[in-house]
């Protein structure tokens, strides 16, 4: 287990999205955040203690979390002399790279040599099988996303939070970093071998209550070049009975892509729902979830309802205004 409470290091993080592991563990496990620790030239401040790794120790911080999501996941030069310091004044080191803690050897030498735990949550620890597509009892939830960060964790652990309220049965199913650092648990998909990814789903989400259901957090989109195919494995693995389309209307082209331009909520969900119905013909769309957070509250609220009007489906920014109607939405099905 990963010892609690945190450092989370930002580095030189370039904006907010790319910081967006420590903000998750920030805005949902509060108590295991004592601070921050950025590098000269960051650009993302979640608002915490500005700590060096001395005052963070005698704060009672235990691990330096890697709190970011740069694209490609590697650990630069910059990065390594904190790493190897927090590792020599007593801090285990966790991450969801792809660049993986244990495959670098001057951390992993330092590691032995003071006694020191490396953790990578974004290794896949079980032997995942291949799809098999037949129905499960219980019924599951996937946000699915116009493009990459624009809420699908914060959307599946919202409506987690607002079901639980309500005495509803329901499971957050974490398929990233973000979501493992936080709950503990889940399948970090995108380390997971092409063939195994949808049946290490279907693992994720097994046979349950018929009336309990497991809120699975999206990735990716299917229309981001890079990262399609995790969200397809999601679709078909999931088998949702419900999808929730998620969207960052501020946004003017692909997260990391300036020449593609994302698509309409009425596009997303004409692509995702047949795809969805391959695996579940009963699968429909039940509500949008619209990220508004660089939106002033009246303009999002003007848009919360210019959305419903169009889709008509529920909308809400369920981390800003509550996740009731993507509850009711559920407890309807």
């Amino acid at each position: 287990m990963i010892q609690t409470p945190y450092l989370l290091f930002l580095g030189d993080a370039p904006d907010m999205l790319a910081a967006k592991v420590a903000i998750g563990i920030r805005d949902w496990r509060p108590d295991h955040a004592v601070g921050q620790f950025r590098l000269p030239g960051c650009g993302a401040d979640l608002g915490l203690a500005d700590m060096d790794l001395a005052q963070a120790r005698a704060a009672g911080a235990k691990t330096l979390v890697i709190g970011v999501a740069n694209r490609g996941g590697v650990i630069s030069k910059e990065w390594k002399k904190v790493l190897v310091t927090a590792l020599e004044e007593g801090f285990d080191l966790a991450a969801g790279l792809h660049n993986l803690l244990r495959d670098e050897p001057d951390l992993v030498a330092v590691a032995q040599a003071t006694g020191r735990t490396l953790h990578d949550v974004r290794v896949p620890e079980v032997k995942y099988p291949i799809a098999d597509g037949k129905p499960r009892t219980g019924k599951r939830c996937l946000a699915v996303g116009t493009d990459c960060s624009v809420g699908k964790m914060y959307t599946a652990m919202a409506m987690e939070r607002e079901m639980r309220t309500r005495g509803m049965k329901a499971t957050f199913r974490a398929t990233g970093q973000t979501g493992i650092l936080i709950t503990g648990d889940g399948v970090p998909l995108d380390a997971v071998i092409a063939d195994f990814m949808a049946g290490s789903i279907e693992w994720l989400t097994p046979d349950n209550d018929p009336d309990h259901w497991d809120l699975i957090e999206g990735q990716g989109s299917l229309f981001h070049v890079s990262y399609s195919g995790v969200t397809l494995a999601l679709i078909h693995g999931g088998q949702p009975d419900a999808l929730i389309l998620c969207h960052e209307p501020t946004r003017t082209h692909m997260r990391g892509l300036p020449d593609y331009q994302p698509p309409s909520l009425q596009t997303l969900m004409d692509t995702a729902l047949p795809l969805a119905r391959i695996a579940n013909s009963a699968c429909q769309v039940v509500g949008v979830s619209v990220n508004t957070q660089h939106m002033p509250e009246d303009d999002a609220r003007a848009y919360l309802e210019k959305v419903e009007a169009d889709m008509n489906l529920p909308a809400t920014d369920p981390y800003r205004f509550g996740a009731a109607k993507l509850a009711e939405a559920l407890a309807a099905i």
